[in-house]
C-alpha cells in the first residue's frame, strides 16, 4: 500500500514589534539551524510527527512552513513553534516601561528583539528543567543528547525533511522508562526517579501542563522529591509563557545579584530571596527582564 504524500503547510507572519530569529540553537540536539534556517521535528497531542522550518527573509517577516502527516499535526507544529520563538508576544508595554531602567535599559536599547528562550513544548521544558539541575550547561546537555538518541521518536518515513532529527519521547514513553537506563544517560540517581516520576503525572492527566490553571500543576510537580521552585520556575517560563516566573535560585542569577550588590565582586553569591527582591519590581515581567540583565553582564541571552 502507497504511503499517503505528506501535507505542506506555510504560514507568513509579521511579529508584533522588533524580532529576531536566534541564530544559535542550544547543544540538546533537539534544533537544527542549515544556514538561515531553524529545523525541528515535534509530534502533536496524537503522537503525528510535524517537521517544521522556520526563516526571517525581512525584519517584519518570519516564515513558518510544516511537512506532516495531516493539516491538523502541520497546523500543531506551526503554533508551537510560534509560542517558542515568541514571534506572536507583543512586548511593547515591557520595553516601553523599563526603557530607562538602570539595570536593563541599556540592553532593551540594545536588543529590544531579545526574546526568552522557550521550548515548543511544556513537557521538554520540564524534562530539560531537570535535566539542567544544579550541574553546568555542557554537561547538562550532554545527557538531553544522550536522552534524544536513547529514548527520542524519529519520523523515519520522511526523507524530504525529517532526516536526522529526533523529539523527545512522548511523556507516556517516559514514565514507563526504568530510572536506571536514564541514569547510564549521566542523569543522577534521585533526579532519574524524579523525572519518572513526573513523567507518569503528565502521562496520567494529574498534571495538565497547558491547562487554565498551571498553579495546580505545579503544586503537583513541587510534591515530587528532587523537583523544587528551579525547576517549576523554569517550565513556567520556558514551557507557559509565563513571563512573571523568575528561576531565582539559578546559578546564573546568584552570580549576577552577588556582582550586583556586593558591587562588583565576581566571586560574590547572592542568596535566592536577594535575587527575588531584585527583579521584584519587573513584576510581570521579572523572567524577561532577568533575560536581559543575564545578557548584560555576559551570563546568558
Amino acid at each position: 500500500m502507497a504511503l499517503r504524500e505528506p501535507v505542506q503547510l506555510r504560514v507568513d507572519v509579521t511579529p508584533r514589534g522588533p524580532f529576531r530569529l536566534p541564530r544559535a540553537v542550544g547543544r540538546d540536539g533537539a534544533t537544527r539551524r542549515l544556514g538561515g534556517v531553524l529545523e525541528r521535528l515535534l509530534h502533536d497531542d496524537d503522537g503525528e510527527p510535524v517537521v517544521v522550518r522556520i526563516a526571517q527573509p525581512a525584519p517584519d517577516r518570519v516564515l513558518f512552513g510544516a511537512r506532516a502527516p495531516s493539516t491538523a499535526a502541520a497546523e500543531h507544529g506551526i503554533a508551537r513553534m510560534r509560542f517558542a520563538l515568541g514571534v506572536d508576544d507583543d512586548l511593547t508595554p515591557f520595553l516601553r516601561r523599563f526603557a530607562r531602567d538602570p539595570l536593563i535599559g541599556r540592553s532593551l536599547s540594545r536588543r529590544p528583539w531579545l526574546r526568552v528562550g522557550r521550548r515548543p513544548e511544556p513537557f521538554e521544558a520540564l524534562v530539560w528543567a531537570v535535566c539542567e539541575q544544579l550541574i553546568e550547561y555542557e554537561r547538562a546537555a550532554a545527557i538531553e543528547r544522550r536522552l534524544l538518541r536513547g529514548l527520542g521518536r524519529r519520523w523515519a518515513e520522511e526523507e524530504q525533511w525529517g532526516r536526522g532529527l529526533c523529539d523527545l519521547p512522548a511523556p507516556r514513553a517516559l514514565a514507563g522508562a526504568a530510572p536506571a537506563l536514564l541514569q547510564s544517560f549521566d542523569l543522577a540517581g534521585s533526579r532519574a526517579i524524579a523525572l519518572v516520576k513526573a513523567a507518569r503525572e503528565v502521562a496520567s492527566g494529574r498534571v495538565q501542563l497547558r491547562g487554565r490553571e498551571p498553579e495546580r500543576g505545579w503544586r503537583r510537580l513541587r510534591a515530587i522529591a528532587g523537583l523544587g521552585a528551579w525547576t517549576v520556575e523554569m517550565l513556567a517560563l520556558r514551557g507557559q509563557g509565563r513571563y512573571d516566573q523568575l528561576p531565582a535560585g539559578d546559578l546564573g542569577l546568584l552570580k549576577l545579584g552577588g556582582r550586583l550588590l556586593s558591587g562588583g565582586d565576581p566571586r560574590a553569591r547572592a542568596q535566592e530571596h536577594e535575587v527575588r527582591a531584585l527583579f521584584a519590581p519587573y513584576g510581570e515581567w521579572a523572567g524577561l527582564a532577568a533575560t536581559h540583565a543575564m545578557g548584560l553582564h555576559g551570563m546568558g541571552a
